[in-house]
């Protein structure tokens, strides 16, 4: 298809700050204080640039794709086509057409599970996973297992939430089918060493599935040095859009699996008595997609990398550090998931008062934070807690959210008299950003 190849109009990122500027939602009020967003874990706020190129998908260039010919629907097919190699490009995938474009990592998560999985895993088999994991890197597991008379093995962690290596080797041998693991706790802010998980699982000849939601957006990730088989990630925990995410898997087992959905663009051909599929990746991409969110999507890493992420992941450690360090001084607080490699995810129960009143009481003070147990269920009561209240961190915070943050921990502390303490100074410091 001959695309027209001028340049779109678009809001250029300013790399020279944090890019907090650039975020509309976090300039405002709530309940009367300026708002400190600390809920990223579950999903970041979107620039300016992401707005403008999904505004302008939709009021210059609307039109489906793939099959048209008429100037609207070559301009949306080619710039649907670019977000797909900017991903490629952004996780070092071999090949753009190992980049399947899905409505999240959960959806990433299920299309493996009900495609290879179906396929390879019969009664008997085991499906290994690690006791951190979210719920969508557990149910559809169970389900297959269930489907298939298959066994789910489960690999233990530590007190600090790090990943039992040794123990988990032990789980992996000849009937072992599939490894599923998440590179990054959402619960614990764990980062597992996915690659040395990938070569003990090759090692018996089982395909690593990583779910990536909570890593790409904070740290390089590149799945040929991974060396993973599939790894799946949710645009809107990446500064993109909801309801867009990617699947990568290697070329030679995507082509190898039967198509997710049937329905348009996944097929080659249409007869009542055949019909024939189409080539990677539109195979696994059936209907109309979210073709403004892909754009957006591709927007979101045009910001990450102009910003970069070796600078993103420096600073973001510097803000757990002070935050870590913040939070360990409050009487009576106690951070769940204290791993030595983790990323930006302060977890914590306070003695004596209910999360769910910690982020309500929090919330009056203009913080955002989540509560409860995170679709993580199963972690937390290994930790024998039912739920925490978790601060999330992006390079658009600053030591002066973290700060808003234990002020509002005391506040609740004098509300409930569990003994406000004295609350430590505010670091000088506690306005750097990105760039210093």
């Amino acid at each position: 298809m001959g695309l027209v190849t001028e340049p779109r109009a678009m809001t250029e990122p300013r790399a020279s700050a944090s890019g907090r500027e650039n975020f509309p939602v976090l300039d405002q009020r709530v309940h009367g204080k300026p708002l400190v967003y600390l809920d990223n874990a579950a999903t970041t706020q979107k620039p300016q640039m992401v707005l403008d190129a999904m505004n302008q998908f939709y009021q210059v260039d609307n039109s489906n794709i793939h099959r048209g010919v008429h100037e609207l629907s070559e301009r949306s097919t080619r710039h649907y086509e670019e977000a797909r190699v900017k991903i490629q490009r952004f996780i070092n995938a071999a090949d753009w057409r190992e980049i399947i474009f899905v409505r999240g990592a959960t959806e990433g998560i299920n299309l493996v599970a009900y495609t290879y999985g179906r396929r390879h895993v019969q009664a008997g088999d085991e499906i290994v996973i690690s006791a951190m994991e979210h719920h969508s890197n557990i149910v559809p597991w169970q389900i297959l297992c269930e489907e298939k008379q298959a066994i789910l093995r489960i690999a233990p962690i530590n007190q600090r939430g790090e990943l039992l290596l040794d123990e988990f080797e032990k789980l992996l041998g000849p009937r072992t089918k599939l490894v599923s693991v998440v590179h990054v706790s959402n619960a614990l802010g764990t980062i597992n060493p996915v690659a040395e998980i990938a070569r003990m699982a090759h090692r018996h000849g089982a395909p690593v599935f990583i779910d990536g939601a909570q890593a790409v957006a904070h740290m390089k990730v590149d799945v040929q040095a991974l060396d993973c088989d599939f790894y799946a990630l949710s645009g809107h925990k990446m500064f993109g859009p909801t309801g867009i995410g990617v699947l990568y898997g290697k070329a030679a087992l995507l082509n190898k699996m039967p198509p997710y959905q049937g329905g348009g663009d996944m097929i080659s051909s249409v007869t009542f008595a055949k019909t024939t599929y189409n080539d990677l990746p539109y195979k696994f991409e059936a209907g109309t997609p979210n073709i403004a969110g892909t754009i957006g999507l591709g927007a979101a890493v045009d910001y990450i990398n102009e910003i970069g992420l070796d600078r993103i992941q420096a600073y973001e450690h510097e803000l757990l550090a002070y935050g870590t360090a913040q939070l360990e001084r409050i009487p009576g607080l106690r951070l769940i998931g204290t791993a030595r490699e983790k990323a930006s995810v302060l977890s914590f129960v306070l003695e004596g008062v209910h999360p769910h009143d910690v982020g309500t009481i929090l919330d009056r003070e203009g913080v955002a934070v989540r509560t409860g147990h995170h679709c993580a269920q199963p972690v937390l009561e290994w930790f024998g807690v039912p739920a925490t209240t978790r601060a999330s961190l992006a390079f658009y915070n600053t030591r002066q959210d973290i700060d808003a943050l234990v002020a509002g921990i005391y506040k609740v502390k004098e509300i409930f008299g569990c003994g406000a303490g004295s609350q430590p100074a505010r670091d000088s410091q506690s306005r750097q950003e990105v760039s210093s």
